[in-house]
């Protein structure tokens, strides 16, 4: 029993690293023995060369595609090896015999959703030939990398194959979609939902506001509503600053056509977020019902066999076996059942055996279709490339040189059966509720080319995409579909100020970019109200200042502001937990709290925001406006002298303008620089204070730019010789 305890902390834990947190995989390193490995300089098989500029990001120019891939896994490797090698760790299934015992859980999900069976089933037939090379050659970047490094190689990394690349998507994109939420709280001491019983559902979303908490940004304006007829992009996806879900600029030129500027992952040999020079899109998150968890009904006399539709089934078990380092030289294999039905992975607790069924169980084609959406040259490739729905969720933003600009509710939503609640667990003896068809593309919400001349995407409803007649109805879209009701700050101010700018510069298009004032729609100002209906104490006087500087704030989270921090420092942690209704006295009291809080770390309680607000980064501290859920939106986590450091929002961004005759230009920004794990490069923060600034550096997209611009130029290897 405590074996069995013991393991669901840690499977817990486990998940927990998965999410934001994610960054725990860069601070675990083991100690393991150099390995020996010769080779030679340079791989002359490739035909690639790799420009550094200034602030050393990446330009890759190679003749063909694949020797594009090749260079950006060599370089990336160069920048972040630690992460990259975590990662493939981690689509392997073998974590835990480099790391320890925190990550045996993240190694037993590679086993639980099957990672390995959908990649082995789907590679040779459903990955076109060309993407294989693309993933091969970035493979064989890495292995390159390593090779020349084998002293931070782990024992028995090598080599890295195409199919480590496949695997790595195949394992987190259901992570996106909040599948580690689910299992999480079926490891739970108690069964967290009821179980539907089919009726007449109503989907009332009580709260809308601040609710997720953290989020992403995207903008598009077209010439019907830019001062100059131009066509504005903000691609500003909020990730963590640092982990296996850190943006990677680079830019990556082949004479085959692909072209493109953007950020990616580590692991990822395509851009995710960015431009070429006729089109470009942003993602931003967002939260249809795409997982269900089943009750199973099991057979009293054989706990491995499940009733489906009058019939008892077996499961199917396989052993999971989890080899997991203690010391340097000591490693134990535990083994674990890894457990099947028809609906999918099964997970069996004392208060019930559960399926999970989620979209794209058997994907393979994640890195497909990114690749088709960078070489795309128009809206019709562009959307061709999206029609192939084999990544299961990411609203996108979407704008081109011809002046179009497009809104996508993109998911793979399954076809459910009307009248269940699928918010709530479902019975698992069915086969009514075991879907296996899912929505097209063509009755997705969408907005192409609205009259407003504008579509936002802050992680809100898609029924208020823009102003005026030209959202999606929310009528048209059946229930079972989950399609969230929710507006965030960032969409209630990002409304406000596109829908009352009739002509849009690019300088307010900046501008509006880096806002940080909260609607008088938002959840937070809502909060302050409340709290603002307690009397006052009138022998406190820490309570009688907190509220002096709560009535007197304006509602934005500029550097200079005095009065910033204590509101968020209050209702912060209330919003992130989502208690939202949170009683008055309640607010009140921690408002009091904080000021004291702050009388005693700062000495004084209305302490300018940048004094609390703070990126640093190495010997780098610097303080910053914006915060959560701003449209310049930083996250903060709590430091013992009461500062908050930040770890997510606002991160590497690009803004992009085509002129009136189609040529693009633009503009990016990281939080840190191109040498996301490399403490000894020049490149590890010296972005952080223009980022800090609000300010941006160009995107030298032409080689001709480049090499005005150049700091260094070699081939993978070369540069060891100097």
């Amino acid at each position: 029993m405590k074996q069995k305890k013991t393991f669901r902390k840690s499977i817990l834990l486990g998940i927990a690293l998965m999410s934001l947190s994610a960054a725990a995989f860069t601070f675990f390193q083991p100690d393991l023995e150099p390995i020996e490995i010769n080779t030679p300089l340079v791989d002359e098989s490739y035909d690639v060369k790799i420009l550094r500029d200034t602030w050393g990001v990446p330009h890759i120019f190679g003749v063909s595609d694949p020797d594009v891939s090749y260079g950006l896994g060599y370089a990336h490797s160069q920048d972040d090896f630690k992460t990259i090698q975590n990662a493939i760790l981690g689509a392997r299934g073998n974590l835990a015999a480099a790391l320890g015992k925190k990550f045996a859980p993240v190694d037993y999900l590679v086993h639980l959703l099957r990672i390995w069976d959908v990649v082995n089933d789907n590679f040779d037939t459903n990955i076109s030939p060309d993407i294989k090379a693309v993933c091969a050659a970035y493979a064989e970047g890495i292995n390159h990398y390593a090779k020349l490094h084998p002293k931070v190689v782990y024992s028995g990394f090598l080599p890295v194959t195409a199919k480590d690349i496949v695997a790595g998507f195949v394992l987190k994109v259901p992570f996106f979609f909040g599948i580690h939420r689910r299992i999480r709280e079926l490891y739970k001491e108690e069964r967290r939902r009821t179980v539907s019983e089919k009726a007449v559902v109503k989907y009332d979303i009580k709260h809308s506001g601040w609710e997720d908490y953290y989020g992403s940004n995207g903008f598009a304006v077209s010439p019907a509503r830019s001062a100059d007829g131009e066509t504005f992009l903000a691609v500003n996806s909020h990730q963590p600053w640092e982990g296996p879900f850190t943006w990677y600029e680079v830019n990556l030129h082949s004479q085959q056509g692909w072209d493109i500027t953007g950020g990616t992952f580590p692991t990822s040999p395509v851009v995710m977020n960015g431009h070429n020079k006729k089109l470009g899109w942003v993602h931003t998150v967002n939260k249809p019902d795409l997982v269900d968890t089943y009750v199973l009904e099991i057979n009293p006399e054989n706990e491995n066999q499940y009733k489906f539709d009058g019939e008892w089934m077996e499961l199917e078990i396989r052993p999971a076996p989890l080899k997991i380092k203690f010391l340097d030289t000591v490693s134990w294999t535990f083994e674990r059942e890894a457990l099947w039905s028809v609906y999918g992975p099964v997970v069996r607790r004392p208060h019930g055996t559960y399926a999970l069924r989620y979209p794209g169980m058997n994907e393979v084609r994640h890195l497909e279709q990114w690749f088709r959406m960078n070489k795309a040259r128009n809206f019709q490739e562009w959307e061709s490339a999206m029609k192939m729905m084999a990544i299961p969720k990411f609203n996108c933003v979407y704008a081109d040189y011809q002046g179009n600009i497009f809104y996508l509710y993109n998911a793979k939503i399954p076809v459910r059966a009307e009248g269940y609640d699928w918010r709530q667990y479902l019975p698992g003896n069915t086969s009514e509720t075991l879907w296996s068809e899912f929505v097209p593309y063509e009755d997705l919400p969408k907005v192409f080319n609205p009259a407003s001349g504008f579509v936002q995407s802050c992680n809100n409803t898609p029924f208020r995409t823009t102003t005026g007649d030209d959202n999606p109805i929310k009528a048209n879209y059946s229930p079972t579909m989950g399609i969230e009701n929710r507006m965030t700050n960032r969409a209630h101010r990002a409304l406000e100020l596109f829908g009352n700018d009739p002509f849009i510069s690019e300088e307010e298009f900046y501008k509006y970019k880096f806002d940080n004032t909260y609607s008088q729609n938002s959840v937070v100002v809502e909060m302050i109200r409340r709290a603002l209906t307690v009397p006052v104490p009138k022998d406190d006087k820490i309570a009688q200042k907190a509220v002096e500087i709560l009535k007197a704030w304006d509602f934005k989270a500029n550097a200079e502001n005095t009065r910033t921090a204590l509101v968020i420092l209050t209702f912060q942690p209330f919003v992130k937990k989502k208690k939202w209704d949170t009683e008055a006295s309640v607010l009140f009291e921690a408002l009091v709290t904080t000021a004291a809080e702050l009388k005693q770390n700062f000495g004084r309680i209305d302490v300018p925001w940048r004094q609390v607000n703070r990126l640093i980064r190495g010997d780098l501290d610097v303080g910053m406006a914006g915060g959560p859920d701003a449209l310049h939106a930083v996250y903060g986590e709590k430091k013992k002298d009461g500062r908050l450091r930040g770890f997510l929002g606002d991160c590497y961004s690009v803004m992009a303008t085509w002129d009136k005759n189609g040529k693009v230009r633009s503009q990016s920004i990281h939080q840190y620089g191109s040498a996301t794990q490399d403490k000894s490069s020049p490149h590890y923060n010296d972005q952080a204070k223009l980022f800090a600034g609000r300010k941006f550096k160009p995107v030298w997209f032409d080689e001709k730019d480049v090499r005005a611009n150049l700091a260094q130029e070699y081939k993978p290897g070369e540069e060891l010789r100097n």
